[in-house]
């Protein structure tokens, strides 16, 4: 049996314990002893990059919010869809996903955090969110926990509450899109979507790229103003 090696560890801002670990040529990241991210599930994570940056074309410039970088596979299919102009804009809250993309994971997507388009902020996607000038981004993804139910981190709750809908929509430009990522369905949500005044939808994805069964969903919210 190939042995698991933790590369780092740190805190969260709840004392919580955060390790990165690399087994059998994968990384993956827990909390607590609980996986929160593998490097062996990412389909959906592409997935949903693809979805937001759908309805570019051509160069017009493009900004793009992604909310959480994880090991970067949404970030990764971003920078390959929007043009040399755009600004992709990072919002991370743990600085050692930051260091940890920079020191022990440029082997899984390069060094993606050295493109000039992209721009890493420190905070909380709901505080960008919240101050983001008015029809300021093209596309928001959000992959900040779980999903709008069975969340890691309570806290989260409030990006998929009404006013963390009324706060994005705000700062989407009119036909610009948000992807939520999701570990599972949740029809309660879609309605809130739909009642916040977006034209929602929901998508089955893969995890991997081989898989049979579709076990993460992709809300997809489209802002006609």
């Amino acid at each position: 049996m190939k042995p698991t090696t933790t590369l780092a560890e740190a805190r969260t801002p709840d004392g919580s314990r955060i390790a990165l670990k690399h087994h059998d040529g994968h990384y993956s990241v827990s909390v607590d002893g609980d996986l929160l991210m593998s490097t062996r599930a990412w389909h959906s994570e592409a997935e949903m990059a693809e979805l937001g940056c759908a309805g570019f074309t051509g160069d017009a410039p493009r900004h793009v919010l992604i909310g959480g970088l994880g090991f970067g596979f949404t970030l990764r299919r971003v920078l390959e869809l929007v043009p040399p102009n755009a600004v992709v804009e990072v919002a991370e809250l743990l600085p050692v996903m930051v260091e940890w993309n920079r020191a022990h994971l440029t082997g899984v997507n390069g060094r993606l955090l050295d493109d000039p388009r992209v721009v890493i902020t420190i905070d909380d996607v709901y505080a960008v969110l919240e101050r983001a000038p008015r029809g300021h981004y093209d596309a928001v993804l959000l992959d900040v926990d779980n999903g709008p139910v069975a969340m890691v981190d309570a806290g989260n709750k409030r990006i998929y509450s009404d006013e963390g809908l009324r706060m994005l929509s705000e700062a989407l430009a009119v036909g610009g899109r948000a992807v939520f990522w999701s570990g599972s369905s949740d029809r309660g949500f879609l309605r809130r979507l739909m009642n916040a005044g977006f034209h929602a939808r929901s998508l089955p994805a893969k995890a991997y790229p081989q898989a049979v069964r579709l076990t993460h969903t992709l809300f997809v919210a489209d802002w006609k103003g």
